[in-house]
């Protein structure tokens, strides 16, 4: 047996159960988005200092993360999320004005 029928064997049994298919999706998502970050966040920092720029960018993922959480996976919030996100952007675009 050579190598590149080991190789065949185990790609086609990698898909051969659901449950193989879908931690496959979510690593190659994971990777796909992982790298995204690295490059839209050091294009980011060329304009921007690094300081103002990891400010933004974890202010804008907690942002993202609870609108997620909100409507996605269906969690409860309040009115007074809604006030501190609404602060957190309004800190985001103030950073951003003055850099």
């Amino acid at each position: 047996m050579n190598v590149k029928s080991v190789k065949t064997i185990g790609w086609s049994s990698l898909f051969s159960r659901r449950e193989n298919i879908e931690i496959l999706a979510a690593f190659v998502g994971y990777v796909v988005f992982g790298i995204g970050n690295v490059i839209f966040f050091s294009l980011a920092m060329k304009q921007i200092p690094a300081s103002v720029a990891l400010a933004a960018w974890m202010g804008l993922t907690l942002i993202g993360i609870k609108i997620a959480e909100i409507y996605l996976f269906k969690q409860p919030s309040n009115f007074y999320q809604f006030i501190y996100m609404t602060l957190i952007l309004i800190g985001i675009v103030g950073l951003k004005r003055t850099a």
